[in-house]
């Protein structure tokens, strides 16, 4: 598994691009167990940009307990699934990879959303244990 490159998918699919070091671990720990479709998937776009890296070439930024991808990392991040090819950042990927495009995942469901129906799962658990004692 590419690192810099799931710290890019992961950061893409929140709003703002931003997350708490808490939610990039978590969901790192997800993407890194998930199987090799992941693992290949990562290797393949980590190919078409080799000498990749994400804090040098400011492509994501440390702000207050987070991580946040920036403009240049979206850019970086389109090359890489072949969706664009702006000239000032072709000169980073091998010219023979940039035409070939990779399928987007799907974007992870709202994480409030998740977050608010787990908690009502627990609510109506707690009810239900407290009635029946």
């Amino acid at each position: 598994m590419n690192f810099q490159v799931t710290v890019l998918k992961i950061l893409v699919a929140y709003p703002g691009g931003f997350a708490a070091m808490e939610e990039l671990k978590h969901d790192m720990a997800i993407l890194a167990t998930s199987g090799r479709d992941w693992t290949d998937r990562t290797r393949r776009l980590a190919a078409r940009v080799p000498d990749l890296n994400i804090f040098s070439q400011g492509l994501v930024e440390r702000l207050n307990g987070g991580w946040q991808i920036t403009d240049k990392g979206r850019g970086v991040l389109d090359v890489m699934e072949g969706r664009a090819a702006p000239a000032q950042l072709i000169d980073m990927a091998p010219a023979d990879t940039v035409g070939a495009p990779v399928p987007p995942l799907r974007q992870p469901a709202d994480r409030a959303s998740r977050r608010r129906l787990r908690l009502e799962r627990r609510r109506a658990a707690r009810e239900r244990a407290r009635v029946a004692s």
